[in-house]
């Protein structure tokens, strides 16, 4: 079976929407930071006790958490995001 090679023209698209898939991407990632965040994810429970370190670094945890959820497909945003994005840059 061929596989169709792409040609340079169709090399550049490729470039310039992976450019902008990963922004999307990216977006996405912060929205379900910021949707974790205002959900208590990352808080700090009393029965732990971790204190300031644990209060300090749990926002990391979000954001690292929201990171892995959009990178395996997340809500779906990120695919509306980039189309909206591809339609203006055309």
């Amino acid at each position: 079976m061929d596989i169709p090679s792409a040609t340079a023209p169709d090399l550049a698209l490729t470039k310039k929407h992976a450019g902008l898939r990963e922004a999307a991407a990216e977006l996405e990632a912060v929205f379900l930071a910021q949707m974790l965040k205002s959900a208590g994810v990352g808080k700090t429970s009393e029965a732990f006790g971790g204190g300031i370190g644990e209060e300090q670094f749990s926002s990391f945890l979000a954001d690292q958490q929201a990171r892995a959820f959009a990178q395996s497909g997340g809500v779906g945003l990120a695919e509306h995001i980039f189309k909206a994005m591809v339609a203006r840059a055309t």
